[in-house]
């Protein structure tokens, strides 16, 4: 596990408790989908999985060792471990995309050079060049969302952490962020990504953890919690649409037990084509 969250526990003033007793574990290289409902916490969660936040309780380890909140060891943390909100406004401020997404290379104390290569390199990694010299304020909302996470990649994290990255965005702009961002998982890195869709996590998660009350009350696979209807009723959520006609193609013995069960639109589509007789 590269990251691992040990029980934490964390309060806003008031009283409020928005983690209890949470475990987490992210493994390395794969995506990870934090999965529940608006309001539940899983903001608090990523915050406190970066270092911007300090739990009242638990530990958050990297690389099995806890971590320190000393001005070093957090440099050192989020150098590692990139966040990215889900309102890009709130983290973007300089006056053009090449100038923002340059700004944390150029606090590492790279050289000029060096810092222009790695935005050149995000730049093209989320399919942004052509943008590097226009002024942040007159980009669209997906055009920012993409700057931001090129922001967070010229860092060159480790982890790259995201907060209902689809928020906002419609299909076609949701469909090319994730291929950008499966680019860099191909690359190495381990992303982490809250939502509150199902068929999100069903469709571009490796690992599931099903968050509720301040907690997460289970992870594993994708496929085995996200077909399990008591884990996902208790977590007030409902099977992914596209897993669920896969798991009726199995039981009515139309789709093999080693035939692959539809992650998406298009290949449920194809399931129903091949299930549908000819000439219907």
């Amino acid at each position: 596990m590269i990251l691992e969250a040990r029980r934490l526990g964390h309060c806003y003033v008031g009283g409020v408790e928005a983690l209890r007793d949470l475990d987490l574990a992210v493994p390395r290289g794969q995506r990870l989908a934090i999965l529940g409902p608006n309001g539940a916490g899983k903001t608090t969660l990523l915050l406190h999985l970066n270092g911007t936040l300090r739990p009242k309780s638990g530990q958050v380890l990297l690389d099995g060792r806890a971590v320190g909140y000393d001005r070093a060891s957090l440099n050192s943390w989020r150098r590692r471990v990139g966040l990215v909100l889900q309102e890009p406004d709130d983290q973007l401020f300089a006056a053009t995309v090449f100038e923002d997404v340059s700004f944390g290379p150029l606090n590492l104390g790279l050289s000029e050079a060096e810092a222009r290569l790695r935005v050149e390199e995000a730049l093209e990694a989320l399919r942004i060049t052509a943008l590097a010299e226009r002024p942040t304020h007159m980009l669209s909302f997906g055009q920012k969302k993409r700057v931001a996470i090129a922001g967070a990649v010229a860092m060159r994290p480790e982890v790259l952490l995201l907060d209902e990255p689809s928020a906002g965005l419609d299909s076609m702009g949701t469909a090319h962020l994730l291929a950008a961002l499966d680019q860099l998982r191909q690359a190495g890195t381990t992303l982490v990504f809250t939502t509150h869709d199902v068929d999100l996590a069903w469709s571009w998660a490796d690992q599931v953890a099903l968050f509720h009350q301040g907690g997460v009350a289970c992870q594993g696979s994708a496929e085995s919690l996200l077909s399990d209807r008591a884990a996902l009723a208790a977590a007030h959520l409902k099977m992914p649409m596209a897993l669920a006609l896969g798991l009726k193609a199995r039981q009515l013995g139309l789709l093999a037990a080693d035939q692959s069960l539809p992650r998406g639109r298009s290949e449920s589509l194809a399931l129903l084509d091949r299930l549908t007789p000819p000439g219907q």
